[in-house]
C-alpha cells in the first residue's frame, strides 16, 4: 500500500504541475505530457499494488483490453480532428468523463445491495455523482451537436420552467433517498439516472451559441466534481485530486468568462444570446452601406503602418488560416512593423480557442495580448485587421442598450486609425446580431476566404 500511495502522490503532483503549465501556450504541450505520465503511473500502480481484503485486482486482461481500445480510439480522434472541430471533441471527451462518473455510481450502488445497505454519506456521494455525471454527459453531447451544427436551439420562457422543474425533481429525489433510503422504491437510482439525463438535455438546449464557451467550461467543472465523488467512493487520492483540480479549474474559468462577458452565470443559463440580426443595407434610403477595400490597397495600408493589430476569430479557424496569418505577421515584421494579436476571452467556440490555434502556428506567446491589455493600445494602432471575428468587436456592446450583448466587454477595434474586416459576407456572427463596426467610418471590408485573403496580402507585400 505504501508504494501505491507514493504513486498516487506522484500522479497528483504531476496533475498540478501539468495544469500550471497549461496556462502558457508555449508550455501547454509539455504540461499535457506531464499530466498524462502522472495518470499512467496512477493506473499502473493501481493494477500492480492495489489490494482489498488481501486480494489484488482481477480481470487484468479485460482491464488491459479496455485501456488498449480506449487508447487507440482516443489517439485516432485526436490525430484526425481539425482545429475547427476541437470544441466538439472537447465536449465529447468531457461527456465521456461524466458518463464514467455516473457508471461508477451505478456500479457501486448496485454492488452494495441498494439504498438500505449504507449510511447517508455514502448515499449522498453516490446520488450526487450519478446526477452530476449524467447531466455532464447528456449536456456535453447536446453541446457537441450544437457546435457541430446538427442540433438547433430550443428557446422560450417555458424552457426556464422545465429546467427549474427538472432541477427540483433531481434534488428532491436525492434528498428523499438520502434521508429515507428506499422510499422511492428499488428502481430509484434508475429513475434518477433518466431524470438527470433529461435535465442535461433541457439545460443546454436553450443556450445560444455565443454562450457556448461558458457552457463547455461549466460542464467540464461538473465532470470534475463527479470524478471527485468517485474518488471519495473508492478512497482513491489521485482520483480525488484530479477531480478537484478539474472541477475547481472549470469553475474558476467559468466565473472568469462570465466576468469577461459582463454577465452572471444565471443570466448565461436562462438568458442566452441569439436572435435575428438586423438586415444588411444595400444602399437604399435609411440603410447603411459598408465600404470595401481591395487587397492591394489593404497591403499598402499595412506596409506603411508603424503598428498593426490582428484580431482572430472563429472564421480564422474555419479557414485554417492560422499558418498563413503567422506568415503575414512575419512579412510585416520584416518591414519593421510592430505586430500583435488581440485575444478576446470568449473568441472562438471554447475557452482559449484562439490561443491554441495561434500556438499551433508557432506564433510567439508574447505577441498574444489579452483584451484588457490590448484596448489601451488601439488608439495608437495604425491598422487593426479583424480575421473572422464578429461579436467580440461589436460596438453595440457599449452603445446599444437594446442589444443582447450590451455590457459585454469587447475589443474596441473602432478606436484604431484604420479598421480592415476580413469576412466572407455581411452575415451576423454567432450571437445572431448585426455588427455596426462594419459600417463605421474607419472600417473597410475585405471580402473572401480568410486564408486566401491573407495569402494575397502576403504576395502583395512582397511586391511592394
Amino acid at each position: 500500500m505504501f508504494l501505491l500511495e507514493i504513486s498516487y502522490l506522484i500522479g497528483s503532483i504531476s496533475f498540478i504541475v501539468g495544469l500550471k503549465m497549461l496556462s502558457s501556450p508555449d508550455k501547454a504541450r509539455m504540461g499535457n505530457i506531464y499530466a498524462a505520465i502522472g495518470m499512467g503511473i496512477a493506473i499502473l500502480a493501481t493494477i500492480v499494488f492495489h489490494e482489498k481484503d488481501g486480494q489484488s485486482i482481477g480481470n487484468i486482461p479485460w482491464i488491459i483490453g479496455g485501456m488498449a481500445i480506449g487508447t487507440v480510439i482516443g489517439w485516432l480522434m485526436a490525430m484526425k480532428v481539425k482545429m475547427t472541430a476541437m470544441p466538439q471533441m472537447v465536449s465529447f471527451f468531457n461527456g465521456m468523463g461524466g458518463a464514467c462518473a455516473a457508471i461508477i455510481s451505478l456500479v457501486e450502488f448496485n454492488s452494495s445491495h441498494g439504498a438500505g445497505s449504507h449510511d447517508m454519506g455514502f448515499l449522498l456521494i453516490v446520488f450526487l455523482g450519478l446526477a452530476i455525471g449524467s447531466v455532464s454527459f447528456s449536456g456535453s453531447i447536446i453541446a457537441y451537436g450544437k457546435l457541430d451544427g446538427w442540433i438547433n436551439d430550443i428557446r422560450g420562457s417555458w424552457m426556464k420552467i422545465v429546467n427549474l422543474a427538472f432541477m427540483a425533481v433531481v434534488l428532491g429525489m436525492i434528498a428523499a433517498e438520502v434521508f429515507a433510503p428506499g422510499i422511492l422504491g428499488p428502481n430509484a437510482i434508475w429513475m434518477l439516472l433518466v431524470v438527470s439525463l433529461l435535465y442535461g438535455v433541457t439545460f443546454v438546449m436553450p443556450i445560444g451559441g455565443a454562450d457556448m464557451p461558458v457552457v463547455i467550461s461549466l460542464l467540464n467543472s461538473f465532470t470534475g466534481m463527479a470524478a471527485a465523488f468517485g474518488g471519495f467512493l473508492y478512497g482513491n487520492a489521485v482520483m480525488l485530486t484530479g477531480g478537484i483540480l478539474v472541477g475547481s479549474a472549470g469553475t474558476i474559468l467559468t466565473v472568469l468568462m462570465c466576468k469577461a462577458m459582463n454577465r452572471s452565470l444565471l443570466n448565461v443559463i436562462i438568458g442566452s444570446f441569439g436572435g435575428g440580426g438586423a438586415a444588411v443595407g444595400g444602399g437604399a434610403d435609411g440603410e447603411q452601406v459598408a465600404k470595401e477595400i481591395s487587397v492591394t490597397d489593404a497591403a499598402i495600408l499595412c506596409a506603411y503602418a508603424n503598428k498593426v493589430c490582428i484580431v482572430p476569430g472563429y472564421g480564422l479557424a474555419v479557414a485554417q488560416a492560422q499558418h498563413v496569418c503567422h506568415e503575414f505577421e512575419k512579412s510585416l515584421e520584416g518591414r519593421g512593423i510592430d505586430v500583435t494579436f488581440a485575444i478576446h476571452p470568449v473568441a472562438g467556440r471554447m475557452p482559449g480557442h484562439m490561443n491554441v490555434l495561434l500556438a499551433e502556428a508557432d506564433v510567439p506567446y508574447p505577441k498574444l495580448v489579452e483584451m484588457d491589455d490590448a484596448n489601451p493600445q488601439l488608439p495608437n494602432t495604425d491598422v487593426i485587421i479583424i480575421v473572422g471575428a464578429n461579436d467580440v468587436v461589436n460596438p453595440a456592446a457599449e452603445d446599444d442598450p437594446s442589444s443582447p450583448i450590451y455590457g459585454m466587454p469587447v475589443i474596441k477595434a473602432w478606436e484604431a486609425k484604420n479598421v480592415i474586416v476580413m469576412k466572407r459576407s455581411m452575415n451576423p456572427g454567432y450571437a445572431g446580431i448585426q455588427n455596426q463596426l462594419f459600417f463605421h467610418t474607419r472600417t473597410k471590408m475585405l471580402f473572401g476566404d480568410a486564408k486566401e485573403s491573407l495569402q494575397n496580402l502576403v504576395s502583395e507585400l512582397k511586391n511592394l
